[in-house]
């Protein structure tokens, strides 16, 4: 690996989502500066946490259509039994649900949790409770992604919280997506869940870090479908 590599890798990339903003907290951290030196070292640290926030590292996602990966870093709030939101349309039989909760230092960038393609993307005007309690399923603003996959339908929601109160998805209804490929993003702190059909197995657990696109939240059974790899 050259020097010049070796460098690159060393810096994490930022998504362009943040730009306006980092742009903005420099903006004000020097504004503050010109007062105090001690309002500039606070927006400084501020600036610098706007640009953690907005990181969109790579990720190593497992090629296996019998596995469920991690849709956002966090930590996983909840693992059972949940009926979807109702706008999602898919009935009101108790599907598996997985929630990962991410704080304000978690990477905000979301990912596929599955392969497929996007059946439906809904979006609902909510309230802005905090993400971590069940009832933010049904009552918060939220974005539901579904995807018609090899194993099954399984969504993924976005959902605001206290602190955030933006939720970005550029996905697009009928197009396939891949297994860890980025669909959103939510500003600032927020939960995702993710819906499976009762055959999935979970493979996590409450209080366990997830990192997105790469934890396995689920398996299918042996019977799934799995993809041809070839090997040349």
């Amino acid at each position: 690996m050259s020097l010049v590599d070796t460098v690159k890798n060393a810096f994490v990339p930022i998504h362009r989502e943040g730009y306006p903003f980092i742009a903005a907290f420099g903006a004000g951290t020097l504004f503050l500066g010109y007062f105090s030196s001690i309002l500039f070292w606070i927006g400084l640290i501020l600036t610098a946490w706007c640009v953690y926030f907005f990181r969109d590292p790579e990720r190593v996602t497992p090629v296996d259509d019998r596995l469920v990966v991690s849709p956002a870093d966090g930590i996983i709030s909840a693992v059972g039994p949940a009926v979807p939101p109702r706008e999602l349309g898919l009935g009101t039989s108790e599907m598996t649900r997985i929630s990962v909760f991410m704080n304000v230092f978690s990477c905000h960038v979301n990912r596929a949790p599955v392969r497929g393609r996007i059946t439906k993307i809904e979006h609902r005007p909510g309230k802005f409770l905090n993400a971590e309690l069940d009832k933010a399923s049904t009552e918060n603003e939220r974005n539901g992604v579904v995807i018609d996959s090899p194993n099954g339908t399984v969504a993924a929601v976005q959902i605001a919280g206290l602190v955030a109160r933006r939720i970005v998805c550029w996905a697009e209804t009928g197009g396939s997506i891949a297994i860890g490929e980025r669909f959103g993003l939510i500003r600032f702190g927020s939960r995702v869940d993710v819906f499976l059909p009762v055959a999935a197995t979970p493979r996590v657990a409450v209080g366990q870090t997830a990192v997105g696109g790469e934890t396995v939240l689920a398996e299918f059974g042996g019977a799934a479908a799995t993809p041809l790899v070839r090997i040349s």
